[in-house]
Parts: C-alpha cells; structure tokens; sequence
C-alpha cells in the first residue's frame, strides 16, 4: 500500500449527512474538520445538513473565536499552534488506521483545555491523533465547539429559546457524541465503547458531561486529567448573564438580543471586552463556566453525582506541580539537600515552617529534590482526591487515581508542571522536544501510554508494564505515580499538601504568568495559562 493516498475514489466514507473524502498517510487515514452540528448564537445545536456529491475532510475546521489575542512565549514546555477562527466551529478531526466496520475498534475523544474560553482541537502539538491511531489500534476524534461568550455567556432571561445558553458549548459536545455514535463505525470504531479524555478545562469537560442527561449512553468511561476544581459559580463578585450581556449591548450600540445574536462576532468579541473591562473595575466579573440549568446538573461538589455517571469508570489524575508557583533557583539540583531546605525555609519566611514541609514532602517524595517542596499543586491535587473519596463512595464504578511525576532537566530541573503529560498519553513523545528532557522518556510513555489504551479499551488501566494499580475507595486513594520509578502509592501526600496550602505565603503572583502590554513599539509579553 503506498503511504499517501488522496485520490477521485479515496479514502473516502459514507455517514449520515453525505460522503466524505480523507486522506491516508504512513499509516493512518485522516478526515479533518467534520462538521457535526449547526447552531444559531446562544442556540442549542441541530444536526448539520445533508449534502450531495463529496466533501472534502483534509483541512481543520474553524476554531471557536477567543477574547484575546495569546502572546507567544513557551514552546518548549507546551508547543502550540493556531488557527483562523469562526463561532460555526462545530467540527472534529478523526484518525484511524482502517476504515473496516468490522474492527469495532476503541474510541478516544479528546476534549481541550483552556477552561471553557479558550484553546482548540488542534491548540497543542500534543493533541495530534496520529501516533495513537498507528500504534495503539484506537481511534481517535478531536473536538471543536463553542467557548466563551459563544458557548457559555446565560442569556436565559431573554426569552425560552435561550434557556440553555449557558451551556450550549457543552450540548456541541454532546452533539459531537452523538454524530460519533451514530458515524464512528465507519471509521473502525466501536460506538459502544467510547472514552472521554481531556485535560484542564477539557478535564472539566469529562466530568460535567457526566452531569448531562443528554449524553447518557454516548460514552462509557472517562479520564479527567488536571480538570477537577471547587465549585466557583457562585463566588464572590460575579456578575448575571443578563446584566453582562445589557452591557455588552450598551457597548455594542444595540437594544436586543436579536440584534446581538446577528452582530458580527469580531465586533460582539470587542463589546464583550468593554463589559468585562467594565465590571473589571468594579472587581466585578462574568465566569466563562456552564450554569446549572436543568441541561446541566451542576459541580457535583455542590449537587451530588448524576446517578448514570456513577456507573461510569474514570480514571483522575494530575502532575506534581501541576499549577504551582515556578522555581527559579540557579544550579538548584547540585545544592546539597540542607542547602535545599534552607530555600524552602526561604520560601516560607519562617525556618521552623520550611523545615516541618520539607520533612512532610521527604515522607510523601522521597528520594526527590526537596526544594521542590515550594512547588506543590495549588489547585487540582486536593479536589482531585476529594472528586475520586466521592465518586468512589458510591462503590458503582472504579474510580482511579494518577500522579504525573518527573523532573524534567529543563532551566535546572523543572517539576512536571501543568500540561506536561499529554504528549505522553498521546503517545506523541518522540514529537516534543520537552519529553526528551529526561533519559527514561521511551518507558514512561509505555505505561503512561498504554494505561490510557488499557482504560480505553477495557475499562481498567492495569498492563504488565505496570504495578497492581487498584481503584480507589472512600477510605483509600490508590495513586499510580508515573516518574524515574513508576510506583502505586496510598494517601501518599495529603499531609504535605494540606500543609503547604495552610502555610505557603501569601502574595507570591499567580502560577503562571499574565500577558501585558509593553511600549507602543514592543508586543506583548506572557501567554495565556492552559
């Protein structure tokens, strides 16, 4: 067979709308930007038309538009790239190595991060399909859908047909599980055995749609890697939907939401900008997040789990120093470990302080580098363990838990921070310069890798390439720490972090950094946090 085939007769498939031509490449057939759904501006999606002759599957969709512009900066620890934007962004990318209907192969949908406002199907290097589909004999779909004011902005008080506005860029989602439910076969896949995956705010996506009614039988396991956090949709200083969205219309120049369904989205973006500005400087803001509407149940922290999304098997899991402050100490792995100590105790302005943490993170991490004691997860760790203590309790379906370990010989020694296991899940290491950035690259993705097929394939993360890994319990969180020496783990590190989060100081900046504006001749500097 030759490595590339693109011609008049193939690859090309029959699904519901029409036909669609890919392309096959060393190995793997392609069929990108698939239309999946069709929506109205604050409208719940409908299925896309049918069509006649063939269209053509060989160019990423459109991305869902963001509110601002991301100011290139790291493209080691997370290289990226970028696409022209539309809110009709209802499409998703498929990769597979067959195209036979009897393979009924397993099927992984991966879901972005970048909370629900930003990113894309294609933002990450890491995301690519193509090396999961030629290795692992899955197949794998990559999903584009409304963000921000395009997919979560509540603008229910308007009228009924705008009742599920706040979460119609969840119900793209749904829509995309249900046009793979009802295509994937075509493909090699197995519409009833469907895994879920996504990291941060693709995370988050894996669980709230546990919280869907609507997609109840459209898929049947789910890994939520780095997306668990508290309930914030009711924190202080947040502004409604509506009295966001009169704003945004003052400062469109309209008087109703019909005229601000039509404006043209890069003018609605700039009005959006002023309201937020606007409310800014009162403290004020809208959360980009979905509302509890009856479409969604809600956090489960605050409502409880939907009854079918216990039965669902899922995997949590999260990196050592996922979202935490940098640490920039020079030639910080040749300090001995007193002189390490000594930076914690720094760190945490009180010696008596820095050296009871660095004991408790010895205990949790030993034989690692102590100073990284100030690098702890500041948000995911502890909900994460909560969410798994939770789900688990139900004893309804297995529930397990990952940390992601490694010290990456990047800038003197960089802890595996937020984002950093996804190349591995996708079996993309050979890809990502950072991965090469520790000697047992090869290995690790083995049983990161093939946990994630396992899972996919059969419900349970275990292989021979890894320890027992059990499931976890009320009682008991069974952690699987993927590093140096891949080892299961118990309880291993609630007392370190819950002193940490207790004692760490207060007024050190944000984890990550924010993007200003220099001099009028100088761009930008910083990135977007995904």
């Amino acid at each position: 067979m030759s490595d590339f085939i693109c011609t008049n007769e193939e690859p090309i498939v029959s699904v519901k709308q029409g036909k669609l031509k890919g392309y096959y490449f060393k190995g793997v057939y392609r069929f990108f930007g698939v239309q999946y759904a069709r929506a109205r501006r604050f409208e719940m999606p409908n299925e896309p038309r049918s069509y006649e002759g063939i269209r053509n599957a060989n160019a990423y969709g459109y991305i869902c538009p963001v509110l601002s512009s991301p100011a290139p900066s790291d493209e080691i620890s997370v290289p990226h790239r970028f696409w022209p934007e539309n809110e009709h962004c209802q499409n998703l990318n498929i990769f597979t190595d067959s195209l036979d209907e009897t393979r009924k192969k397993p099927v992984l949908v991966w879901l972005h991060g970048g909370g629900f406002s930003a990113g894309s199907a294609i933002e990450q290097i890491a995301y690519d399909g193509d090396s999961l589909a030629k290795n692992d004999d899955v197949v794998v779909v990559t999903v584009n859908h409304r963000l921000n004011a395009f997919g979560f902005l509540d603008v229910s008080a308007f009228g009924e047909k705008f009742r599920y506005s706040g979460t119609v860029g969840l119900a793209d989602i749904v829509a995309a599980l249900q046009w793979i439910h009802e295509n994937i076969a075509v493909f090699g896949g197995d519409p009833e055995n469907v895994t879920i995956f996504g990291q941060s705010g693709g995370g988050h996506k894996v669980w709230a749609l546990g919280q869907i009614e609507a997609a109840d039988g459209l898929f049947h396991k789910g890994i939520i890697m780095s997306g668990v956090s508290a309930d914030t949709t009711n924190a202080p200083g947040l502004v409604s939907g509506e009295e966001f969205a009169r704003k945004v219309m003052k400062f469109a120049g309209i008087e109703t939401i019909e005229e601000l369904q039509k404006l043209h989205y890069q003018l609605y973006i700039m009005a959006v900008n002023k309201a937020s500005a606007f409310f800014g400087r009162q403290g004020k803001r809208y959360a980009w997040e979905p509302v509890a509407n009856g479409y969604f149940y809600g956090n489960p922290f605050s409502v409880g789990f939907r009854d079918h999304f216990l039965d669902i098997p899922t995997i949590v899991g999260t990196c050592a120093s996922d979202i935490a402050l940098p640490e920039t100490t020079p030639g910080r792995l040749q300090l001995s470990e007193e002189e390490q100590i000594l930076k914690v105790c720094e760190f945490f302005g009180d010696e008596e302080k820095g050296r009871k943490m660095a004991e408790l993170f010895k205990k949790a991490y030993p034989g690692r580098p102590v100073i990284f004691a100030k690098c702890m997860d500041m948000v995911f760790t502890k909900d994460s363990d909560r969410f798994v203590r939770e789900k688990a309790a139900a004893g309804r379906a297995p529930v397990w838990r990952y940390q992601f370990g490694p010290v990456f010989d990047i800038d003197g020694g960089k802890s595996a921070w937020h984002c950093s296991d996804i190349g591995f899940a996708f079996h993309n290491s050979e890809i990502l310069p950072y991965c090469y950035a520790i000697s047992y690259r090869e290995r690790l993705e083995k049983e990161f890798c093939q946990a994630v097929v396992s899972f996919a394939r059969t419900g349970d993360p275990n292989h021979e390439a890894l320890p027992e890994w059990k499931n976890s319990s009320k009682e008991d969180v069974y952690t699987m720490f993927f590093d140096e020496k891949t080892e299961a783990r118990v309880n291993f590190d609630n007392e370190a972090l819950a002193y940490f989060l207790d004692n760490m100081p207060r007024g050190n900046g944000r984890p990550w950094r924010e993007k200003t504006e220099g001099p009028d001749d100088e761009p930008p500097v910083g990135s977007w946090a995904y």
